[in-house]
């Protein structure tokens, strides 16, 4: 099978030469984003792979189509910048991907310590030889009530890793999972928000979640609330977040993902005046932690994305089913 893999990063390299001796495939490897000015290199391929940076709108989806692409996966879990149902009037099959859910687990775990302990306000001091103690006196895990909204695999992982921590969970999803019984109580959203000092959320980008968390949602929140998002940054409502932590009603605010954070997170823009005025604003407070998108990334996680993406192209072809095809 001919596939044309755009967005290629170092990183993923030794999978793809894996892969090109162990399976029936001939790669294109391209590090730019599939675009108009990039569409030329999927030209005879049979299908495409890509990452969360490349635009697939009908438009685009409709050239692929009549280049003779028949298959396409993004090797992502969220599949956002994929117009799915064009895809489906086209007759074009479209899969994504998955990985271990320990990876963003931890990684979300990981910022609940850091914001309950002060790391941020304490590393920026030691930068100037500032070892002082005063105003970083931090919370115990154990002591906390964490609230996890969605349990999905990630969301089922938080709360059994978290149980290690002797605090208390509450859980909220759409459907209650009997095997998490023994690690959170599961309750309605708004007695997850009154009663939890931490509030983490693992749900998808959808019309029904868009700006979950907003002022009414914030208002029924205990004050000083820590929120962690490594999920979307769509989840959020910033102009609400940000009234929010300037007025202490959150208490602390660490966060993975941001909407629009396109074309800033993942590259280096060190010499460049970002755009996005909302997230610049933000990271300068003491309490709020912005990480790059970066709970996925491990080892692990990588090569689970280039298998996915590869092999659900592959399964497709051959009449091969496939959990990932959407």
């Amino acid at each position: 099978m001919n596939i044309t893999v755009f967005e290629v990063s170092n990183d993923e390299r030794q999978e793809l030469e894996h892969l090109s001796r162990t399976l029936p495939v001939t790669f294109r490897l391209v590090e730019g984003n599939l675009s108009e000015e990039t569409l030329a290199l999927a030209e005879g391929a049979e299908g495409v792979s890509t990452l969360g940076r490349s635009t697939l709108d009908r438009a685009m989806l409709e050239r692929l189509k009549a280049m003779g692409v028949g298959y396409v996966s993004t090797r992502t879990i969220g599949v956002d910048h994929i117009d799915l149902a064009a895809a489906k009037e086209l007759g074009l099959r479209v899969s994504h991907a998955a990985y271990p859910p320990e990876a963003v687990a931890n990684f979300t775990i990981m910022l609940m310590l850091l914001v309950l302990r002060r790391y941020k306000p304490a590393m920026w001091r030691q930068q100037v030889n500032d070892y002082s103690l005063y105003g970083l006196m931090g919370r115990s895990m154990n002591k906390q009530t964490v609230g996890v909204v969605g349990t999905g695999s990630i969301g089922a992982t938080v709360i059994r890793e978290l149980s290690g921590f002797g605090c208390r969970i509450l859980a909220y999803n759409l459907f209650e999972c009997e095997e998490l019984r023994p690690y959170a109580t599961f309750v309605d959203l708004d007695t997850l928000y009154r009663e939890s000092d931490i509030i983490t959320f693992h749900v998808p980008y959808t019309p029904e979640t868009s700006r979950m968390v907003n002022r009414e949602s914030i208002s029924r929140m205990k004050d000083g609330v820590i929120l962690i998002n490594t999920a979307r940054g769509e989840l959020m409502d910033i102009d609400a977040v940000t009234e929010a932590i300037e007025t202490e009603k959150i208490g602390s605010l660490a966060m993975d993902v941001f909407e629009h954070e396109q074309g800033i997170y993942h590259a280096d823009r060190k010499t460049d005046i970002l755009k996005n005025k909302d997230m610049v604003y933000l990271r300068q407070f003491p309490n709020v932690v912005l990480t790059q998108h970066m709970a996925f990334y491990t080892e692990e996680s990588i090569i689970s994305m280039v298998d996915c993406g590869i092999q659900s192209l592959l399964d497709m072809k051959e009449g091969r089913p496939t959990r990932l095809e959407l």
